[in-house]
């Protein structure tokens, strides 16, 4: 079981691993061991709360298909044990990352000093640009 928070846990028969050839350097061994690992996991057919599935569902992701699956590609490591330990992480950041409720923004209006600050500002800087024109004698 993988938890998310207190109250909510994901079990691991939900994800769907699969062994890969890394990308990169590594010489030869590079081209026989699978150490990557590609995760995949259902949104829709999971067993997480309904606010959890929309809120991911909504959530604007290039790991997440439009058919509701997060596809996570982990090659960090040499080992696949800890690309899967780091896949796992990856997906528990991206479902704690989506659930997170911000605050609603209320707007607020400049104070009268903070306006009148800026308005005298702005005439001081004229006054110091009029002072650049041609000069008569």
């Amino acid at each position: 079981m993988i938890s998310l928070s207190a109250t909510v846990s994901l079990d691991e028969d939900e994800l769907e691993f699969t062994a890969i050839r890394a990308q990169g350097s590594g010489g030869q061994n590079v081209n026989k061991v699978s150490s990557a690992i590609h995760l995949r996991f259902d949104i829709r057919a999971s067993s997480l709360p309904e606010f959890y599935k929309e809120r991911l569902l909504a959530w604007r992701d290039a790991r997440i298909t439009r058919e509701g699956i997060v596809v996570i590609k982990a090659q960090q490591f040499r080992t696949q044990e800890k690309n899967r330990e780091d896949a796992i992480a990856r997906l528990v950041q991206l479902i704690r990352d989506a659930t997170v409720v911000e605050k609603p923004r209320r707007p607020t209006r400049p104070t009268r000093a903070s306006q009148k600050r800026r308005v005298d500002g702005k005439t001081q800087r004229g006054r110091i640009k009029s002072l650049r024109g041609r000069v008569d004698l």
